[in-house]
């Protein structure tokens, strides 16, 4: 496939060298170059294009990619950066785009971040998903798990798990998979990375889901900055329509910073003693404070024996407030996770994960 191409990019200098390496490819045909987005829209109609590289440096160019989307609907838009903004990559993928490249760049970038952005899915905003445990044994990594899972087959999109459980994070376990990187390496080299290359630190372990492994060292998790953590997850919203977080149970910097990050705070609870209802109303205390932006929580008890609608309204009364849901105990969700045959023997069927599928699916519809 050739693309017809419009580039925008304000330097002149650089536009001259970008336009070369384009020429320089059959696979590119450049119809026309401007300096700036708002000559270029009013002047693409005519040229019919299919791609356009559009300067992102230029907050003007942002502003104006909702317009490319809408006017040009066959055409993909990408942007250009000469240094990886993780807040404007977001921008671009908020405003319809279909995500960003460096420059200068060779047409084989091009090629793999349109390859990139195709797996993604749709050029929407990524959802990010974190899951947090007030206590240990919750049930928290295998909802993740399962929902990664219902996820990718809801959306048919890609679906990303990174493991920031730093100590005792055993993601990989549940997938019998040995990845060669970890959220270490990630964290260590983030600046020098842009999408295409943190890439390869994630590892498929099932058709539209990969996952980034913990460290394989719990004294390693000393060596992981929440920062940089941060920014490894923003990137892989680049990556990834989805980004599920397996948290470290407890407040630590690294659960709070990650918790905060994410649209979405699942907090996940295994009835055992009945002091979990405690520690959850405890833990939410923390989480409404960031509802003023728009963060969506959700609360969830697993291991629930009597799974009713009239124990969801006890434990609501309890709470003093809704409950999401409630899941119950199923010995053969424990036994695929076990094994790290999650991927291939999940018991679709099953109550747990129905509940979880249907949750998905209110995701994916936007419902939640």
């Amino acid at each position: 496939m050739s693309y017809r191409v419009i580039l925008v990019e304000h330097d002149s200098d650089m536009l001259s060298r970008l336009a070369g390496v384009l020429k320089a490819d059959d696979e590119f045909d450049l119809a026309s170059t401007y300096h700036d987005a708002e000559t270029a829209y009013g002047q693409s109609s005519v040229f019919r294009p299919t791609l356009f590289l559009l300067d992102v440096d230029d907050p003007e160019a942002v502003e104006r990619i909702p317009s490319f989307v809408k006017d040009f609907p066959k055409a993909m838009v990408l942007g250009l950066m000469e240094k990886w903004d993780a807040g404007t990559a977001d921008r671009v993928l908020d405003a319809g785009g279909s995500g960003c490249i460096l420059k200068p760049f060779r047409t084989v970038d091009i090629m793999k971040a349109l390859e990139i952005y195709k797996r993604r899915g749709q050029a929407l905003p990524t959802r990010t998903l974190a899951f947090f445990s007030p206590k240990g044994h919750s049930g928290r990594t295998t909802m993740a798990a399962v929902m990664a899972i219902e996820l990718a087959k809801r959306s048919g999109e890609s679906v990303a798990i990174i493991d920031a459980d730093l100590q005792f994070g055993d993601v990989a376990m549940f997938f019998d998979a040995v990845p060669q990187h970890n959220v270490v390496e990630a964290s260590h080299d983030i600046k020098l990375l842009t999408p295409s290359t943190l890439g390869h630190y994630f590892h498929q372990v099932g058709e539209g889901v990969w996952i980034m492994s913990g460290p394989l060292q719990p004294e390693h998790a000393e060596l992981v900055e929440a920062d940089r953590l941060i920014e490894v997850v923003r990137m892989a919203g680049s990556l990834f329509r989805y980004v599920l977080l397996d948290l470290p149970m407890g407040f630590n910097p690294i659960s709070l910073a990650l918790a905060e990050c994410a649209d979405t705070d699942i907090l996940v609870s295994m009835l055992r003693s009945g002091y979990e209802v405690r520690h959850v109303k405890r833990s939410l205390k923390l989480f409404h404070m960031w509802d003023s932006y728009g963060k969506r929580i959700y609360t969830v008890f697993s291991g629930v024996k009597n799974c009713n609608e009239s124990h969801k309204r006890k434990l609501e009364g309890e709470m003093g407030g809704p409950v999401t849901m409630i899941l119950p105990e199923e010995r053969r969700i424990v036994d695929v996770t076990g094994s790290g045959r999650i991927m291939k023997d999940l018991p679709e069927h099953a109550p747990y994960v129905q509940a979880l599928s249907d949750f998905a699916d209110d995701i994916v519809s936007g419902r939640r």
